[in-house]
Order: structure tokens, then sequence, then C-alpha cells
């Protein structure tokens, strides 16, 4: 906010964690200074009952339910209200393109592209914290916000504290960005330990509370492959200067070293409402409700190099940002298919790695890069369909 003048926001994918979490803080500055943020759009998949929930409380002008199947029952939970209701994914769409000053994308997965794009295309100001867009369509994503003079702020702790302590000026002069990892739950585990492993530990972040395909992402390290894949697009640094290092406290979310030898880093309590703050009342700074981060009580920060024999989730993300064209894309894609599978028993955990690597060894070669959103999705669903028979052959 500046000078007191209301911002409108919108909130993709407003009852995940990341836009629960949001409309927390915005709710805590309107009760403190009421009308500071002013809700234009709402959208979930088919978390009708939080949806309604948080449209009754912020008061926007439109809602839409991805899940058209739930429309009946969102229109008859927000019955009385003056919201404009719509369901189904143009819906969300039309939701991302309502004019306003700033918009959270935290939609998950390759569903968030099209939106996110919408968004994007308004020439304002995007939250990011859907990464899949840039690792399905990095180059198309960065382009249209270029086109449309868009502010991107990154959302996850990692890239929001790369965003912090990079000096875009002085890019020429950056040797390395290191993201940080938990580790995540299994960081101790044997290769023997991990094969009979289940969703709910695979759930069970060490550090933050999240939805389960993210946590699971977290637990295999592919999390942090994406997200180098993500740095690599945001920052626009080579896959070379880019490295992930362990660090189960997670008080260091990034490393930034420059060619003088100086290094600087970025700290905080692992709260995502602290990224979320920085996205939201940027380019001030705001107040949010996080734990401050307390290094004496802490005694210990400690730093280790990934296993990529017992995450080889991590070194398939690292190959196919080197290998680009559309690696990343089915890289994704596949994923998303295999992390499904676990979490519905059908794949025990080691095995999500080898879907992955099977599905990049089918369609290695045959993708260039996607340069539109038919192009991407049409490589996502390509990916997706071999994912699935590769599930049937392991």
């Amino acid at each position: 906010m500046t000078h007191g003048v209301p911002k409108n926001v919108s909130i993709l994918g407003s009852t995940g964690s990341v836009g629960a979490n949001t409309v927390e803080i915005i709710e805590m500055h309107n009760a403190r200074k009421p009308g500071s943020y002013q809700a234009v759009a709402l959208t979930a998949h088919e978390n009708v009952a939080l949806l309604a929930e948080q449209a009754r409380r912020l008061k926007p002008t439109f809602v839409a339910i991805g899940n058209a199947d739930k429309y009946a029952e969102l229109k008859l939970q927000l019955s009385g209200t003056a919201v404009e209701l719509a369901a189904g994914p143009d819906a969300v769409v039309e939701a991302a393109s309502r004019a306003t000053d700033w918009v959270m994308a935290s939609i998950m997965g390759a569903a968030g592209l099209r939106p996110t794009l919408a968004a994007v295309a308004q020439g304002k100001t995007v939250a990011l914290a859907n990464k899949e867009c840039l690792v399905s369509a990095g180059e198309l994503f960065m382009s249209e916000v270029r086109k449309a003079g868009t502010t991107l702020l990154p959302v996850d702790s990692e890239h929001n504290a790369v965003f912090q302590v990079f000096d875009p000026t002085q890019a020429h002069a950056i040797e390395n960005i290191t993201l940080t990892a938990s580790g995540g739950p299994f960081r101790t585990f044997t290769a023997a330990d991990m094969a009979s492993v289940t969703p709910a530990q695979a759930c069970k972040h060490p550090n933050y509370s999240m939805g389960a395909k993210i946590s699971v992402d977290s637990a295999t390290l592919m999390n942090k492959g994406l997200e180098l894949i993500e740095a690599h697009h945001l920052f626009a640094i080579a896959p070379d200067r880019l490295s992930v290092v362990i660090h189960p406290q997670q008080a260091v979310h990034c490393l930034v070293s420059y060619i003088d030898g100086s290094v600087l880093a970025q700290l905080a309590s692992p709260d995502m409402r602290t990224p979320i703050a920085y996205a939201l009342g940027y380019p001030e700074r705001i107040d949010a409700p996080t734990r401050r981060l307390n290094l004496a009580e802490m005694a210990q920060l400690t730093f280790e190099e990934p296993d990529t024999v017992r995450f080889p989730c991590l070194k398939l993300a690292q190959h196919a940002m080197k290998v680009a064209g559309g690696a990343t894309t089915i890289l994704n894609a596949a994923n998303e298919i295999a992390v499904a599978a676990f979490l519905q028993g059908n794949l025990a955990f080691p095995y999500i790695s080898r879907v992955v690597e099977a599905t990049l060894e089918d369609l290695s070669g045959t993708s260039s890069v996607p340069m539109s959103v038919e192009h991407a999705l049409a490589l996502d669903t390509q990916a997706r369909q071999h994912a699935k028979r590769a599930l049937k052959n392991i």
C-alpha cells in the first residue's frame, strides 16, 4: 500500500496453504486499517466450504470454482450475497483477468498456467507461487511477463529470498546462486528404509505445513529440482551457476555468491507468511504474524551436499534443465502422475523417480521449447500418457 490507497487483490487458489495464508495476512491488515486491501476475485478447485467462507469475509466481486460440478453447492453457500459466481476452468481464467492491482497465483500444477498467464497479461503485479508455470513453459512465461511489463514477485521462500538479495545491476558479477533444502522427512533414511515409507510419512515436512503434492516433492527433493529450473528462468542464471545445499534448520533460504568473494544470504524463520507478506506489501515491507528468528536459541546451522543417489529426482531435474527443449515440461508432467500414484497407494516411494526417468527417456529429443500455451499443454498431455504407461511397466 502507498499513502493509504487500498490495494485491489485477487487470489487464484485461495483455499490452498499459500492462498489461505494470503487471506490471513490481508485480514490482519484490514483489521488494523479497514479497507487496506480489497478483494476482487477468489478461486479454488473444489473446496467450496472454505471458498465460500473466505468470500463472505473478504466480499470479493467475483468467485470461481474450477470444478463445475461444485457450482450448485457454491451458489447455495453464497446465496443472498452480491458476489458474482462462475464455474469451470474458463471461469478461473476469467477471475485472473479481472482488473486488479495484484494477483496471488497459487494454483497448483500445470493447471495454473492459463490463469496465471491471464493475470500476467494485465501488466500489473503477479505474486508467483506456482513453480510449474516456469517449469512447464518458462521461456513462454517470461516472454509474456516482459511483453506486458508485469512486475513478477516470486513467493517460493527460496526465490523470494534470492529476489531480496539479488542485485540486477550486478547480475554479471554473480558467480552462483544456492538454494537451500531441508532434506525432507527422509533425509537420514537409507534406500532400504525408503522402500516402505507411506504417503502419511512423506507428507510430514519437518518445517512447513504444505499440501500433499508439494510435501511429497520435498521428500523426493524433486521440489528443489523444480526450484532450480524456476530460478534459472526468474533470474536468467545459467544452470551450471545454480546449486542446492541441504540445510535442515532452514533459517538460511538462499546464498548469492559474487565474484569478489562476498556471499549474501537471506535468513528468516521457516514460515511462508514471510515471503507472502513481502510480495503483498512490495515495494514496502509490511507486518507478518511470524515467529522471529533467534539464532542464539537455534544454536547451530548445518549444511551438507545433497545425496542424488538416494534422491535421484534432484539429478533428473538438473539434467532436464540442462537438456532444455521440452524436457522440463515432460519432467513436471511425469512427476505429477507419479506422485498422484504414490499418494493413492499405487506406487512405492522409490519408484516415483523411475516413472519420471522412464518418461524422459521415452520422449528424449522429441520436443522443442514450448512457446505457446497450446504447445505446452499438448506436451504436458503427451508426457502424462507416457508416464501412465510407465506406471504399468514398473
